[in-house]
């Protein structure tokens, strides 16, 4: 789970009174199911998304809770590193680094992620450069396929263009759930049997 959370820090990184226009705004990217609530009074948000995965969940886990596999999978993600972890492993505090241009600035925070193997992620904001970031990952098993649910809660305590905002939830979002399916789907293809 812990760097995919990055692409949805960019998501709401601008959440400005010119950002109105997306108060509510949900979209269809083929399979892929995205929904944002915007309040640009606060600058803070939510999103979630959907994405059916060709793969068992416990592949789908073992991507989505690893910070080797998300840097293939975030746009910017630069480093990600598991700094403390729980002796029993039902937990992780992690330090992302995420530079996704030019013209965004870099954010450094530390999240902690709680785990429920195989079904459930949630993370939650420790320190760093955003003020709020609660998430989670549902992973539901559909026959031979996996359903992931993702839902996000952001205040970044910065203002960005809101441009932004509408290019990371139009394109990044539904750029990174693809990457994950892709991936996941290659994985279970490679296993034996």
């Amino acid at each position: 789970m812990r760097s995919l959370l990055a692409i949805v820090v960019l998501s709401f990184a601008a959440f400005t009174p010119a950002a109105a226009d997306l108060a509510q705004e949900s979209t269809q990217h083929g399979d892929i199911e995205v929904a944002v609530s915007l309040d640009a009074a606060e600058q803070s948000g939510s999103a979630s998304a959907s994405v059916r995965i060709h793969a068992p969940r416990e592949v789908v886990w073992s991507l989505i809770t690893s910070c080797a596999e998300a840097l293939h999978l975030v746009p910017g993600l630069m480093n990600c590193e598991v700094t403390e972890t729980a002796p029993d492993r039902s937990w992780q505090r992690i330090r992302h680094v995420l530079d996704y241009s030019w013209y965004a600035p870099r954010l450094t925070y530390e999240i902690r992620a709680a785990y429920e193997p195989p079904s459930r992620v949630s993370i939650e904001r420790v320190s760093g450069d955003l003020r709020v970031l609660r998430g989670s990952w549902a992973l539901q098993t559909d026959g031979n396929d996996t359903i992931a649910h993702y839902a996000v809660d952001l205040a970044p305590g910065f203002w960005v263009p809101h441009w932004l905002v509408r290019s990371a939830l139009r394109r990044d979002l539904p750029k990174m759930l693809r990457a994950l399916r892709a991936r996941a789907e290659f994985v279970q293809e490679q296993k034996p049997g």
